[in-house]
């Protein structure tokens, strides 16, 4: 029996992820996590998902709670909760007010769920990364953040609209910061096979301006409709899925560092790993130009610099 468990289920994300995964038919039981006042609400939205998910035939439990006992046996506990980013907002605005969230319940994940792996979607979600594995005491392959696979699945995208090619033929990645320092991996982008700075010699593409737009896409998207909803939710129910299924795919996550890629260590930042049951099976050896190693070293230093601050600021 697979269980998981979503802290902050009653948030747009919290809520999307949970549809996504009941529909997924992968999870026998979600528990629908939210503070006491908002229980209501939770069992609300079991009651509408069950409707929809009896249309396909689907039997996962949904389970809304208050009780931290509810979490025990998760093979994954998902926190989503803390104040949502609004328009003009930048990640790291919401860093203490959502780090005392992301501590209290990290700690109460590893009181309750012990045996669980943490996923962390409650942004800036590389300074929470490192938040939730100081808090809960996990072995840091078994503390995620979403990182940057959304960034990844957003520029893969980008490219294969430009130039009306299947997506599957573009493989691409992301690393660094889920935010303003993050790094495209462009020197080892290929399409079909071809590696991207040839590719451009032969059609328009303006990747400087598609790069750009990465970087603004979660403003831009919150600044027309409100907030991210469904990049966001697929991506980690995405993320979810693979860890459950022990698929060992590479995918971009947050996860801590000790200096295996790019000397640089004490902070979580996205990077390639083999996701499986157990967590991070493996942080994967990356190769970076001169310039994507000095913007990931930069990156580095400024999410350091707030998870210090954030840090100091619960220990106060």
């Amino acid at each position: 029996m697979v269980k998981v468990s979503i802290m902050g289920s009653t948030g747009i994300i919290g809520k999307n992820v949970a549809f996504t995964l009941a529909r997924a038919d992968t999870v026998d039981e979600i528990v629908l996590f939210a503070r006491p006042e908002s229980v209501e609400k939770a069992r609300g939205e079991s009651f509408d998902m069950y409707d929809a998910l009896a249309a396909e035939d689907i039997d996962c439990t949904l389970t809304p709670s208050s009780d931290y006992e509810d979490l025990k046996d998760s093979a994954i506990v998902l926190i989503t909760a803390g104040i949502p980013r609004e328009e003009g907002m930048n990640r790291r605005d919401l860093a203490i007010p959502n780090a005392k969230i992301v501590n209290e319940y990290s700690r109460q994940i590893a009181a309750h769920a012990p045996d669980s792996i943490i996923l962390i979607a409650t942004n800036p979600v590389d300074v929470m990364t490192t938040v939730a594995y100081k808090a809960s005491g996990f072995k840091k392959s078994k503390v995620i953040g979403v990182g940057n696979h959304l960034d990844s699945l957003r520029l893969k995208a980008y490219f294969s609209r430009q130039i009306n090619i299947n997506s599957s033929e573009v493989h691409t990645r992301v690393v660094g910061e889920h935010g303003d320092h993050m790094v495209p991996l462009l020197s080892s982008t290929t399409i079909g096979g071809i590696p991207l700075k040839y590719f451009v010699k032969a059609v328009d593409m303006e990747v400087p301006r598609l790069v750009n737009r990465l970087k603004k896409a979660g403003n831009t998207i919150i600044s027309k409709k409100g907030a991210t909803e469904y990049g966001p939710s697929y991506a980690i129910s995405n993320l979810v899925s693979t860890i459950i299924t022990d698929t060992h795919k590479v995918l971009t996550v947050s996860s801590y560092l000790d200096g295996e890629i790019g000397d640089v260590y004490d902070v979580s930042l996205g990077v390639p790993v083999v996701l499986s049951k157990k967590g991070v099976a493996m942080i994967v050896p990356l190769h970076m130009n001169d310039f994507e190693l000095h913007e990931f070293k930069q990156a580095a230093k400024v999410v350091k610099e707030t998870t210090e601050d954030v840090l100091k600021s619960l220990n106060e």
